[in-house]
């Protein structure tokens, strides 16, 4: 049995203090949304409050995106983010998955130009697992969600 927080690798860094612990949470949301609020928001009709914005290459895009989501890959965001977004609306950027940091370099670059964003964690990846509907060059398209990531009706899942 391990009984020292020096023979411990979980506890060989100490947990921050509770105050520390819950404003390091609290900022975490102000710059992460999860999948399931943000497709509980898009599927309630009317205006999200935000929009949606997917980072990925066309390709990608093609093979799938999250309805009524903003296509404006990382690398034009500079040059095209003021004719497809409006800065009074706050985005919220997606890419491939938790594997990809597209949604993080996309968000930076929003932010930079004077956005307010935040990431969708779990990206396109997430959204098809969860088994919301999504499109494709092809038209809508849809996946039985993945029980082991499905939310459970009203909860997160996790």
């Amino acid at each position: 049995m391990i009984n020292t927080t020096s023979e411990n690798p979980v506890l060989r860094v100490a947990p921050a203090a509770p105050a520390e612990a819950a404003a390091y949470f609290r900022a975490s949301l102000a710059f992460h949304a999860d999948v399931s609020d943000v497709a509980a928001v898009l599927a309630a009709g009317g205006d999200p409050g935000f929009a949606v914005l997917d980072s990925r290459s066309t390709e990608s895009w093609d093979q799938g995106h999250v309805p009524g989501a903003v296509h404006l890959p990382t690398s034009l965001i500079a040059e095209q983010a003021e004719q497809l977004l409006d800065k009074s609306v706050p985005v919220v950027t997606y890419c491939w998955g938790p594997g990809c940091n597209g949604a993080t370099r996309a968000a930076l670059a929003l932010a930079e130009l004077g956005y307010q964003v935040k990431e969708m964690l779990g990206g396109f990846e997430y959204w098809v697992r969860e088994g919301f509907a999504y499109e494709t060059w092809q038209g809508p398209a849809h996946r039985d969600a993945d029980p082991l990531t499905a939310p459970v009706e009203g909860e997160c899942g996790c």
